[in-house]
């Protein structure tokens, strides 16, 4: 599909918050995967998100750069399968098993401002791990770690590569190179759980 204009695209996702509308985000080219989610916030360069997986349960949050999505849709088939497998997951208490809808809702302050660094700094204030998406691979590699040193223009993030866990690697991040952030979900959790059985003397 063809890349919506930033203005249609701000007015979809204000749309989607508003309504509390499940939404599929397309921010990688010629993707098989996309972000599906809802929309908590927007502030002038990114969108934050629940992320809901395949299985209809929350996977976390994502913030993601609205400059680097290519269109959003709602209303799908694919939507509507993982919105009735919302109810599922629901009815067997899975939904939020990261308890992401309590933290929301014990820090309203997460969805208000600058989204990014409310996202970076939540992590690396909490040594929480986070998954990011550069602008220089465009989903091809995340990188999963831990955030060592951050200011106000790049993160240095600590990060494992899944082939070639002989050591933890170092990566100076840009901000303004920070495509997406995955943060409090299943993905950071396993991340959690690899830095600290491989990795914890470093």
């Amino acid at each position: 599909m063809e890349k919506m204009k930033q203005s249609d695209l701000r007015a979809q996702l204000t749309i989607a918050r508003q309504q509390g509308t499940l939404i599929e985000v397309h921010n990688i080219p010629n993707d098989d995967y996309f972000n599906v989610g809802f929309v908590l916030a927007i502030d002038p360069a990114f969108c934050l998100l629940i992320s809901i997986d395949w299985d209809g349960k929350i996977n976390g949050l994502i913030a993601i750069r609205i400059s680097s999505i290519d269109y959003v849709a709602t209303g799908t088939d694919y939507l509507m399968t993982i919105s009735e497998k919302t109810k599922v997951a629901h009815q067997h208490n899975y939904f939020d098993i990261w308890h992401v809808q309590q933290f929301i809702d014990d820090h309203p302050e997460f969805t208000q401002g600058d989204l990014i660094n409310n996202v970076l700094n939540d992590s690396f204030n909490h040594h929480l791990p986070v998954v990011i998406g550069t602008d220089k691979y465009k989903g091809a590699d995340d990188f999963e770690g831990i955030i060592a040193d951050r200011d106000r223009i790049k993160i240095n993030l600590h990060y494992f590569n899944e082939s070639d866990l002989s050591s933890l690697w170092t990566y100076d991040i840009l901000l303004a190179k920070i495509d997406y952030v995955r943060v409090r979900g299943t993905q950071a959790a396993t991340s959690k759980q690899i830095l600290t059985d491989l990795f914890a003397d470093q």
